[in-house]
């Protein structure tokens, strides 16, 4: 062999024109592939251990006390009534959503956090989760209901809003600077017709959408988290193509379109993506903030992923951020119980404050420098 040809064979070279490191993963299923290295792998099953061991004790917790093995026990089916009626109807669903919830917005925060290539690029910063909001509040004013009613509104809501901003933003290809702005521009609009609906619908229209808006677990079945489900495992089987055109369009838009990408049209389907993942978790559980924002950047810093996006890594450090402050929204004043939105509001404000504190010391050292 010669030095060439084992230089190229030890470099495995993908679509989006980066490289391969040595001692990387890559995972091939028929035509699903995943590429990973050893440190992303042991840091997501490092989540997915801690994930586990905190759903256990959210079920375990509450007014009727139950051991780790009862809760085994009734997932087994061998408790007895009250005990598997606690686990699988009462609590179960709740800890199962706030898995499957903090995935889905974190799958869409790394998606436009990636096209925007802006740390501040999320779905509920850019206004697309108020848009799926404003989705819902219209279904209820409309008198329906229904889970499948509710999350098309929500879909529809938020696409509406995400065709607006891309439009708005759009001058000879999008910008993230410009989709940002724009997006915020839009959200305070759309925030602003939320609060006018409130004030001129009837109580018990307005008091349901404010139940809604407050971001909120407590509503959710087992209907409601079959169909996220179903949802989110369909984003789960794109998200390889959506990663691989994401780390190219990540290279500029110059340097994808020479890669083979439509650039563009990458971009629609990959906001629609984000826009579906977003609204699924607002259709069944209202708009929860800032999990979208959180949960991308610190998977990024905990998988050594750096500047690339990382969905899967993602989604598990979201489920643990979201099934946390569940866990907190619920026990953590006794007697009360908390809107989990109110609980991420107060988590993420923080968070915010450090991110924009750190990026600016960032970009005072680099102007320095």
């Amino acid at each position: 062999m010669t030095r060439e040809s084992a230089a190229t064979s030890s470099t495995h070279r993908p679509l989006d024109g980066s490289t391969t490191p040595p001692g990387a993963l890559i995972l091939r299923i028929g035509c699903w592939s995943l590429r990973t290295t050893r440190r992303r792998t042991l840091t997501g099953v490092v989540l997915a251990l801690a994930i586990a061991t905190l759903a256990v004790w959210a079920m375990m917790l509450g007014s009727f006390d139950l051991s780790p093995g009862d809760v085994l026990a009734a997932v087994l089916g061998t408790a007895d009534r009250p005990t598997t009626t606690v686990v699988l109807q009462w609590r179960a669903p709740r800890v199962v959503a706030a898995v499957l919830f903090g995935a889905s917005l974190a799958i869409g925060g790394a998606v436009f956090q990636s096209l925007t290539r802006n740390p501040l690029g999320s779905p509920d910063v850019i206004g697309f989760s108020v848009g799926s909001y404003t989705g819902v509040v219209a279904t209820l004013l409309l008198g329906l209901s229904g889970t499948l009613v509710i999350a098309t509104g929500a879909l529809v809501g938020g696409l509406l809003t995400a065709a607006a901003v891309y439009l708005l933003a759009y001058r000879r290809g999008v910008q993230s600077f410009r989709l940002i702005v724009m997006g915020i521009a839009v959200a305070a609009f759309l925030t602003a017709v939320n609060t006018w609906f409130s004030t001129k619908v009837d109580v018990d229209v307005a008091l349901r959408a404010a139940v809604w808006g407050a971001g909120t677990l407590s509503v959710v079945d087992w209907a409601s988290v079959g169909v996220s489900a179903a949802v989110l495992a369909a984003i789960v089987l794109l998200s390889p193509a959506a990663g691989r055109r994401l780390r190219a369009l990540e290279l500029g838009d110059d340097s994808a379109a020479a890669l083979g990408v439509r650039v563009e049209l990458a971009k629609v389907w990959l906001i629609v993506l984000g826009v579906t993942a977003t609204a699924l978790v607002t259709a069944a559980a209202g708009p929860i903030a800032f999990i979208a924002l959180a949960a991308p950047q610190i998977a990024r810093r905990i998988t050594g992923s750096g500047a690339s996006v990382d969905l899967l890594g993602s989604a598990l450090v979201g489920a643990l951020l979201l099934l946390g402050a569940d866990v907190v929204a619920q026990h953590a004043i006794p007697g009360v119980v908390l809107p989990t939105g109110a609980v991420t509001v107060c988590l993420g404000g923080a968070y915010l404050v450090w991110l924009l504190a750190s990026e600016g010391r960032r970009g005072l050292l680099s102007q320095r420098s």
